[in-house]
């Protein structure tokens, strides 16, 4: 559907009025994956929809903090312009405002016309292209992680945990959530039609876990970014924080982003599954896995994007820091499930919930495809236990080392696009540099008084 077309906008119009909607929030992701939103008056929309909604580019390269990072097309072209028009397809009540609906926007350049080369929803859409060349249409299914976290003014930064609760993985109900939580934030999302199937209480105190049903990789990234920015909201709402920071305690373990990945064909088959093949997978599972295994450290790079993210690596924290695979092994970094038929598919548990689910799912399925292409087997996989570094090697161990490796996988980055690639790596270093100039907490109470 055109958001252009006078008729189909009529019509959108008219629901919403009928829904007593009358303030559009047109929403679209930055490159860490935070919406960037404009609310946009229901009298206005078809202006936004035919001329679209002015933003500085510069947004991109904006940090959390708000500084400005001198990526190539914004300070050094004088801030341009980019263009945001309103994906009326993707249009949704929220059932936490009252008279307000979101959905998602397309960026372009003001100038050409063209995708905005840092959008990381057309970075996806360019990469399923090429998936599709080659006859896959790559299915997703996204598992997210998250602390929820109370103010507290003596706590380190201001927040604590909203519960200490241990041994409660795997939980639902009081127990764990005493102010259930889970079932206050499950019905909005159920209500906001983004595919929530399930939620519990996770390993540590104080963090939960929902689950998206799977669908095709555009859908399933628009469905994962949409429970982030709710989920936060809600918490909002509360006057409390939650957190997809990869590992935000130190008695703590970190948040995961799981991803399960298929692939159907022209007809809707799953491809990934063979019952004469090898361990049951297809060839071409069994090369989408080598392919994952062989561009390993560069997708860290997108899929670990913080200095924060390699706090979370290391033995027994069920976060894979070794590059293996294993048939139904959660201490691998790639494991098989055991359905077949349909349901065969692959997890990659490398990512942490800071990843952008847009730069994830595209930076997986552009891995898968290149092994598909190379039509290489994986080693054997693994058995009993992982993280064992005289079976498999390391995954990088920081952010610049995760840098390095994307920005040396030209196959990975060919694919992804070298002025997207250019402007990741400028971004994400500028945040190395500034890290590594901070004084932290840790190094004045290691070091003040002693030395």
């Amino acid at each position: 559907m055109s958001a252009h077309d006078p008729s189909q906008l009529r019509r959108h119009t008219e629901r919403l009025v009928e829904e007593g909607i009358d303030v559009v929030r047109v929403v679209y992701p930055d490159l860490l994956g935070t919406d960037r939103a404009r609310d946009v008056l229901l009298d206005h929309l078809p202006t936004a929809c035919a001329h679209g909604l002015a933003f500085c580019r510069a947004v991109y390269h904006t940090t959390p903090r708000g500084d400005v990072v001198p990526v190539a097309g914004g300070l050094d072209a004088g801030l341009p312009d980019m263009l945001v028009r309103p994906d009326l397809a993707t249009l949704a009540p929220l059932p936490w405002e009252p008279g307000v609906a979101s959905c998602l926007g397309d960026v372009t350049d003001a100038r050409t016309g063209a995708p905005a080369p840092e959008s990381p929803r057309d970075l996806l859409r360019t990469v399923l292209a090429r998936c599709a060349e080659h006859g896959l249409a790559p299915v997703a299914g996204p598992e997210l992680e998250y602390f929820l976290c109370e103010a507290d003014p003596h706590a380190a930064g201001g927040w604590r945990r909203y519960s200490t609760a241990t041994g409660v993985v795997y939980t639902a109900g009081l127990r764990a959530d005493p102010d259930n939580h889970l079932l206050r934030v499950l019905r909005p999302l159920r209500d906001l039609g983004i595919g929530i199937t399930t939620g519990n209480h996770e390993f540590d105190g104080a963090q939960f876990e929902i689950n998206l049903r799977h669908s095709t990789a555009l859908d399933a990234a628009d469905r994962a970014f949409r429970l982030r920015s709710a989920v936060k909201e809600l918490a909002r709402k509360e006057g409390r924080m939650a957190t997809f920071m990869a590992k935000p305690f130190n008695d703590a373990g970190g948040s995961g982003f799981h991803l399960h990945l298929s692939c159907t064909d022209g007809d809707g088959r799953n491809v990934f599954d063979d019952p004469a093949g090898a361990y049951g997978l297809s060839a071409t599972a069994r090369h989408a896995v080598a392919g994952l295994l062989t561009h390993a450290p560069a997708l860290a790079a997108l899929l670990n994007p913080t200095v924060n993210s390699y706090k979370r690596f290391g033995p027994d924290t069920l976060a894979p820091w070794l590059i293996d695979w294993g048939l139904d092994n959660r201490s691998a970094m790639v494991r098989v499930p055991p359905e077949r038929g349909s349901g065969a598919r692959l997890e990659l548990r490398l990512g942490d919930a800071s990843a952008n689910p847009y730069l994830l799912i595209a930076a997986t399925a552009a891995a898968a495809l290149l092994g598909v292409l190379d039509a290489t087997e994986p080693p054997a996989p693994l058995e009993g236990y992982g993280y064992d570094t005289a079976r498999a090697a390391l995954l990088p161990m920081s952010l610049p080392a995760a840098l390095d490796a994307l920005e040396a996988d030209t196959g990975l980055t060919r694919l992804l696009g070298k002025d997207f690639v250019s402007a990741y790596l400028t971004y994400k270093r500028d945040e190395v540099g500034r890290f590594h100039s901070h004084v932290t907490d840790w190094e004045f109470t290691e070091y003040a008084d002693h030395l």
